[in-house]
């Protein structure tokens, strides 16, 4: 894959504006996959958080990148689940503040153990 593609830039740095790209990439089986319940949303957000810190993304980057991708999950993605639908809800109803608390705290919970 060249430079181009990736979200994270050379200097470590996180692309925000390449997030929509790579989340358009993806796959709808993988997203069905990953959707279909909270234990392997709650586990596929695991092993990305792991990867971004491993490549030295801080704790701001990465509720960023969580920020931009509950967005497009929020706009474009029905939930599949009653946890994915009251995340939904509180995304809608939050300021952008709140929506960025929401991220963080989506990571802490993630953080916590793969599903």
């Amino acid at each position: 894959m060249s430079e181009h593609n990736h979200v994270v830039n050379k200097n470590g740095e996180l692309d925000m504006n390449k997030m929509d790209d790579a989340i358009n990439r993806m796959d709808d089986g993988e997203k069905d996959r990953i959707l279909a319940n909270f234990d392997s949303f709650k586990s596929y957000l695991h092993k990305r958080i792991q990867l971004a810190q491993s490549i030295g993304l801080s704790e701001e980057q990465v509720a960023r990148a969580a920020e931009k991708v509950a967005g497009y999950l929020a706009a474009n993605e029905e939930p599949r689940n009653s946890e994915e639908k009251l995340l939904q809800e509180l995304w809608k109803v939050g300021t952008k503040e709140e929506q960025h608390q929401l991220a963080h705290l989506l990571v802490k919970l993630a953080q916590g153990g793969s599903a």
